[in-house]
C-alpha cells in the first residue's frame, strides 16, 4: 500500500497557482473554454457542496486496482448506489495490484489507456508527459468546485507546485489531505517483548538494540522478516523508505530520484547522499548480524506472513489496516500472542514527518477523454466522487443509515453493528470491502481530519495522536522542466534508479561493502548523474528567476 511514495509519494508562484486552479497554465495555451460540444450529460450549474448527478445516464472507461484481499466485483452493491446517486456506471478493466503499474505503462503509451486512470503516484505520470497521451488536469480544475475548494482552504498550492511542469501545468489530479499523516510503521510482537523487559523501542537505534535481544534469546530465527517489497525492484520497499524519510532522503517505496539539499540549496542524487548511505549501512548491520531476514527484500508477502503466523519473526511492516486484518489474524493460533503497530522510529530527523504525505496518489486522464461528448461531465462526477465530502463519505463508509449511523463532523460516526472493517466490529458477518465495495482502494484518498480519523479504532487514534506531535517539513522545491527536458531527464532517470536499486540491494545484503560508496559514487557519474542533476538545477534557478 502507500506511497507515501508511496510516493512516495510538491503554483509556481502564489499567482501562478492561482491561474492553474482557474484552468490556464502560465506559457501554455489552455483549451479549457473549447468545451461547448462536450457537455452532454453535464450539469448546468455543478457548485461546491452540489450532489453531481448526471442529466442522462453515462459510462465512463477506468481502470481498477484489484486487491488481493477484496478483488474487483462488478455486483458490488457500492457500484449500484453510484449508479443511483450519479447516473453514472464504469466499464472497468480490473487489473490486479501486482500488475498494475507494468499494466498502467503499456496501455496509457499505447493510447489504449481508459478514460480514468486513477492509482497514480507522482512522479510516475511525468513518463507519459511527452507522449501527449495524458491531459494537463489543470487545465480543467476550474469545473471542480471541491477540489479547488480544498486546495484554497487547506493552502495546498504550495504543494502542487511540485506536479507542474515548465509550461505551468500539472498532469496529475492527487488526493488531498487537510494535515500530513503517517500511516505506515512497524509491528511488533508486544507479549514476547513483555516476556523478555524490553520497551517499544523508539528510535531506530534502540530497534537495534531491542532485535539483538531478541536473536539472543531466539538465535534460530530472525527476529525481523518483513515484506513488501517490489520485485524486480527489490530496492524499493516500506522499511527502506520509512528509513529514508527518518533519515532525510527519499528511498524505498518514497524513492524520489532528487532531494532537495538545503544547505547546499540544489538538488542532489537520493541514492547518492551521505544519508543514503547511513540508510544502507543501518541495513547491512541488520542483516550482518541476523537481526533481518535477508530474504526481506525479495520475498512475497505471505512468505513473510507465515514466518510471522509460525513464530518465527517477531516483527514486520505494517499499517492501520493490516495490522488487524492481516497481523493479528496471522498469529491468532499462538497461545497469548498480542501484536501492536509502534510509533514511527526516530532518526536523525528527529520528531518531523515529510510534508509530502499531504498528498496522495491520484487520478490521471487519458486524452482521448478530451473528445468525449460527455468530457465535462466527467470531470464533475470525478470532482465530487475523489473531492466532496459526500463522496469522500460514500466511497468510504457507504449510505448512512445502512452501513453506517451518525456523523463524522460531531463525533457520533459508527459503523453499522453488521459490517466490519479493519479494527472495527472485526466479527461482523459483512465485510465493507469484500461483499460491499466500499473502501476499496481506488475512490477515497484524502479529505478532512474528521473523516480520515473515522477509520481509526481508539489504539489508531492514540498512534495518529503520537504522530501527530511531530513537526511537518518543508516540500522540495519546484523544478519544471520543458517537455524536451523532462523526455531527456527520464532517461537518465530510469537508468541512474535502476542502479540505485540494485546496489541498494547488494549494500544492504553485504554483498558489496559500503567501502565501495566512492566507487558506487562514480558508476553513479558514469551513468550521466552529473548531467541529469545539472539539467534538473537549472529548471530550478529558472523557476525561482520567474518569482
Amino acid at each position: 500500500m502507500v506511497q507515501l511514495s508511496r510516493r512516495h509519494l510538491l503554483a509556481a508562484t502564489a499567482g501562478a497557482a492561482a491561474v492553474s486552479l482557474t484552468g490556464c497554465g502560465d506559457g501554455g495555451d489552455s483549451d479549457s473554454g473549447d468545451l461547448d460540444g462536450n457537455k452532454a450529460g453535464a450539469m448546468d450549474d455543478f457548485k461546491l457542496g452540489d450532489q453531481f448527478k448526471a442529466t442522462e445516464p453515462l459510462k465512463f472507461s477506468i481502470m481498477m486496482l484489484s486487491n488481493q484481499n477484496y478483488p474487483f466485483n462488478a455486483n458490488w452493491p457500492f457500484l449500484a448506489e453510484l449508479a443511483r446517486r450519479t447516473n453514472v456506471s464504469f466499464e472497468a478493466t480490473a487489473v490486479p495490484g501486482s500488475d498494475y503499474n507494468q499494466k498502467r505503462s503499456v496501455v496509457v503509451s499505447a493510447g489504449n489507456a481508459p478514460m480514468i486512470i486513477p492509482k497514480t503516484y507522482h512522479p510516475d505520470e511525468e513518463a507519459f508527459i511527452a507522449g501527449g497521451a495524458i491531459l494537463p488536469v489543470s487545465d480543467y480544475t476550474h469545473l471542480m468546485p471541491h477540489y479547488t475548494d480544498k486546495v484554497k482552504r487547506w493552502n495546498l498550492q504550495g504543494n502542487l507546485d511540485g506536479f507542474s511542469q515548465q509550461d505551468g501545468k500539472y498532469y496529475l489530479l492527487p488526493g488531498l489531505h487537510e494535515n500530513a499523516w503517517q500511516d505506515y510503521s512497524l509491528a511488533m510482537r508486544t507479549d514476547v517483548l513483555t516476556k523478555h523487559g524490553l520497551a517499544v523501542p523508539a528510535t531506530w537505534d534502540e530497534l537495534t538494540t531491542t532485535l539483538r535481544a531478541l536473536r539472543a534469546a531466539y538465535p534460530d530465527r530472525y527476529p525481523f522478516s518483513d515484506r513488501w517489497s517490489t520485485p524486480p525492484q527489490p530496492g524499493a520497499n516500506n522499511l527502506i523508505g520509512i528509513l529514508g524519510s527518518s533519515y532525510g532522503t527519499h528511498a524505498g517505496w518514497a524513492y524520489n530520484s532528487i532531494t532537495w539539499d538545503n544547505t547546499a540549496a540544489k538538488f542532489v542524487l537520493s541514492g547518492a547522499m551521505d544519508q543514503y548511505r547511513q540508510v544502507l549501512q543501518y541495513l547491512s548491520t541488520l542483516v550482518g548480524e541476523k537481526l533481518l531476514d535477508p530474504e526481506s527484500f525479495t520475498q512475497t508477502d505471505d512468505n513473510a506472513r507465515q514466518k510471522f503466523a509460525a513464530g518465527k519473526s517477531f516483527v514486520i511492516s505494517a499499517n492501520a489496516q493490516t495490522l488487524v486484518s492481516e497481523c493479528r489474524k496471522d498469529i491468532a493460533k499462538i497461545p497469548g500472542a498480542t501484536v501492536a503497530k509502534i510509533p514511527l522510529p526516530l532518526g536523525p530527523m528527529g520528531a518531523t514527518l515529510p510534508g509530502e504525505s499531504r498528498l496522495e496518489n491520484g487520478i490521471m486522464i487519458s486524452k482521448k477523454a478530451r473528445e468525449s461528448k460527455n468530457f465535462v461531465a466527467m470531470i464533475q462526477f470525478i470532482d465530487w466522487l475523489w473531492y466532496s465530502d459526500a463522496g469522500l463519505m460514500f466511497s468510504k463508509w457507504g449510505i448512512q443509515g445502512d452501513t453506517y449511523t451518525g456523523s463524522v463532523d460531531d463525533g457520533t460516526f459508527a459503523l453499522d453493528p453488521k459490517v466490519k472493517w479493519g479494527g472495527l466490529n472485526p466479527t461482523a458477518p459483512k465485510d465493507l470491502q469484500v461483499d460491499y465495495g466500499y473502501f476499496n482502494g481506488v475512490f477515497a484518498y484524502g479529505g478532512s481530519t474528521k473523516i480520515l480519523n473515522s477509520q481509526f479504532s481508539d489504539e489508531e487514534k492514540a498512534f495518529q495522536a503520537e504522530m501527530n506531535k511531530r513537526q511537518t517539513r518543508d516540500v522540495d522545491p519546484p523544478h519544471p522542466l520543458s517537455p524536451e527536458e523532462r523526455e531527456q531527464a527520464a532517461l537518465w532517470e530510469s537508468t541512474l534508479k535502476d542502479h540505485v536499486f540494485q546496489q541498494t540491494l547488494r549494500f544492504a545484503l553485504g554483498q558489496r561493502p559500503l567501502s565501495e560508496w566512492d566507487a558506487y559514487l562514480g558508476e553513479l557519474r558514469t551513468k550521466n548523474m552529473d548531467k541529469y542533476l545539472d539539467l534538473v538545477n537549472k529548471a530550478y534557478q529558472r523557476y525561482k528567476d520567474k518569482k
